[in-house]
């Protein structure tokens, strides 16, 4: 069974960082690239950052580019998503998906989600 699980969520005050991870299951990531994706309350999700397969192309928003760094372990069968000097407006739900190969923004074009991991910064 094909599954995503993100971890690494938690409080923490502004400035702060934390290291989140998706973790899947049920196939190999070698093929898959994974976007991560945050929901604010009241928001639309929007796109965060994505790597591809390969790993040798990433993208990030324009709201997070210096501060957030994507990497995967395909042997582990995990991405990260290192998110340093966090704002209040980072906070939201976080969750990663999958897709074949590219990134995408398009959150339509992503075939598996994980249940998301909280993040919240806040004094």
């Amino acid at each position: 069974q094909l599954q995503l699980v993100e971890s690494g969520g938690g409080l923490v005050q502004p400035g702060g960082s934390l290291r989140l991870a998706c973790t899947v299951s049920g196939f190999a990531l070698d093929y898959y690239a994974i976007g991560w994706f945050r929901q604010a309350p009241g928001k639309e999700r929007e796109g965060v950052s994505c790597i591809n397969s390969s790993g040798t192309s990433t993208n990030y928003a324009d709201s997070v580019e210096g501060r957030f760094t994507i990497s995967r372990d395909n042997p582990k069968n995990t991405v990260y998503l290192q998110m340093n000097s966090l704002k209040p407006e980072d906070t939201a739900v976080y969750y990663c998906a999958t897709r074949r190969y590219m990134c995408d923004w398009r959150t339509r074009t992503y075939n598996y989600w994980g249940q998301g991991t909280q993040v919240t910064v806040s004094s």
